[in-house]
């Protein structure tokens, strides 16, 4: 019978207190569903072997091991020519960049090494100021910006079957987002690449979904933390009574 070990480690839970997690390892293929494990769960594991030494001691519900098969499938994936250039370009813009520019620059390099020439920019009208930053930072270093808001249309929240109380300012025009209408006119004019400011949560994924250029996300809309989303897991005493049950 192949040898098993049990990794321990200390981690931070909700309220401050501590407790100990201990999972069980292995080192071959396991069904992890027969252990009462769902997998994948890799924000758990405390080793991640998979980013170091794949023949490493695993957890066993590391996808790596329950999942084998759909790890190769999805290697057959990178066979596409389109998603094998966007791929190596992004490991290369890591490699060279990596801690010096900030995420605006990657954007730009990535264009650049994908010869990417129409960008769109899919923006919240929260962030217009940021918007116009990022389109002549674009702009700037030759690319063609198409920025669409997320207003555009100007169609009442009640369209949608809301009601008055379910506005911000009940009584007043208050136009809904339309992420899909903002996919639609950037498909329309041909962008290669669609960059997000600040689209709101799920009204993102409406616009990932509709969007048939690839979509990358620049600034990710938090108003309580200054579109910071990470702040609040560096300061969870702090959020605790905004962020848990």
């Amino acid at each position: 019978m192949h040898k098993e070990v049990f990794a321990t480690y200390f981690a931070n839970v909700v309220k401050g207190h501590r407790t100990i997690a201990t999972f069980k390892m292995s080192s071959r293929p396991t069904n992890c569903y027969m252990r009462n494990e769902k997998s994948p769960q890799c924000a758990k594991c405390p080793l991640k072997p998979c980013r170091s030494d794949p023949e490493a001691k695993k957890p066993a519900f590391c996808p790596m091991l329950v999942y084998p098969e759909i790890i190769r499938e999805s290697m057959k994936e990178y066979e596409n020519e389109f998603v094998k250039r966007i791929h190596r370009s992004a490991t290369l813009v890591e490699k060279e960049g990596y801690g010096v520019w900030p995420r605006i620059r990657e954007v730009v390099e990535l264009c650049k090494r994908l010869s990417i020439k129409k960008v769109g920019l899919a923006f919240c009208v929260g962030l217009s100021e940021e918007a116009s930053k990022v389109d002549e930072v674009l702009e700037a270093w030759g690319l063609d910006v198409y920025s669409i808001a997320c207003k555009c249309g100007s169609i009442d929240k009640t369209w949608l079957g809301l009601e008055e109380r379910d506005k911000l300012r009940p009584g007043s025009h208050e136009p809904m987002c339309n992420p899909i209408l903002q996919a639609m006119l950037l498909n329309h004019v041909g962008t290669e690449l669609n960059v997000v400011v600040g689209l709101c949560v799920g009204h993102d994924a409406i616009f990932m979904r509709y969007s048939k250029a690839p979509v990358v996300y620049l600034i990710a809309k938090d108003r309580a933390t200054g579109h910071n989303p990470a702040a609040p897991l560096y300061s969870l005493h702090y959020f605790s009574k905004r962020v848990l049950p």
